[in-house]
């Protein structure tokens, strides 16, 4: 685990997961207070995720949603060079057809939680990024890759197909064309690449310790702890909600969204502090 890494690491509030385990869940304080990071472990399996990964990851993100305190979750890797490999191979190789189905349920369970997380979630690209490591990205709300990033749906070259809605998101976020082109070929592109294609929204210049993409997420992060948490959720949901239905259904969405914001303490603050030409204080409320 990198130097810097570990200095953010030394900064939470408290631990829902020891740092040796699979995954390595930190809530933060100081000026990242409001971020939530969650750290994929598995160093020796490339990070694939495993039957006891997919319940520690889908636990997690249950109680991110029902504690409500989280701003911004933050998914990256503590295992230089790899983000995620995909689901642990070895160990489904051991499974029963069914057993099979019901991990892939699991999964992509899982990728629509994600989604469907009321507040933002980022995904930090240092490294590879292969099958339902990238679909699990793919359900964040933003990417961002680090320049030796590598990533892509490559199921087919095992006779199977995308599973945990990379069929569905990867379309929705970049050319359906190109998606088809990506998931046919099983083709894996560069951080470059991919934030030409729109898959990622940026890319981070990949430093010595190997965090590149999860230094400028926890920047990321930062800008949006800025502003109105109400707000980023409402708008959150408006967007969400309105990209799978038709243009006067979304506007619809989006006019019950800001509704709910209108009575709120944090709207009235921000105009108060705008006349003041101060810093609002936003307590969500």
């Amino acid at each position: 685990m990198n130097k810097q890494i570990l200095q953010v690491l030394k900064s939470a509030r408290r631990y829902s997961q020891k740092v040796n385990n699979d995954l390595v869940v930190q809530y933060l304080e100081g000026p990242h207070e409001g971020i939530v990071t969650f750290g994929l472990n598995r160093s020796q399996q490339k990070n694939a995720v495993s039957v006891n990964l997919l319940k520690d990851l889908t636990e997690n993100v249950d109680r991110l949603v029902y504690e409500n305190e989280a701003r911004v979750l933050v998914i990256h890797s503590l295992v230089p060079g790899t983000f995620c490999a995909g689901a642990d191979l070895k160990e489904r190789a051991g499974m029963a057809p069914k057993e099979v189905n019901n991990f892939v349920k699991g999964i992509r369970g899982l990728v629509k939680k994600i989604f469907n997380i009321p507040f933002p979630t980022i995904t930090a690209l240092d490294g590879i990024a292969l099958g339902g490591g990238l679909e699990i990205a793919l359900a964040s709300d933003i990417r961002i890759a680090a320049s030796n990033a590598k990533m892509g749906l490559v199921e087919t070259k095992l006779a199977i197909m995308p599973g945990a809605g990379g069929t569905q998101f990867l379309p929705r976020i970049i050319n359906p064309s190109l998606a088809k082109e990506l998931i046919f070929t099983a083709r894996t592109i560069d951080g470059a690449s991919a934030e030409k294609l729109g898959l990622v929204n940026k890319i981070a210049q990949q430093n010595d310790d190997g965090n590149a993409a999860y230094l400028m997420s926890l920047k990321m992060a930062e800008e949006i702890l800025a502003n109105g948490p109400l707000g980023v959720r409402m708008a959150k949901q408006a967007i969400n909600r309105g990209i799978q239905v038709d243009l006067s259904t979304g506007l619809a969405i989006e006019e019950a969204c800001y509704a709910q914001l209108i009575p709120t303490k944090d709207r009235s603050e921000g105009l108060t502090a705008f006349k003041e030409k101060r810093k609002p204080v936003y307590t969500g409320q």
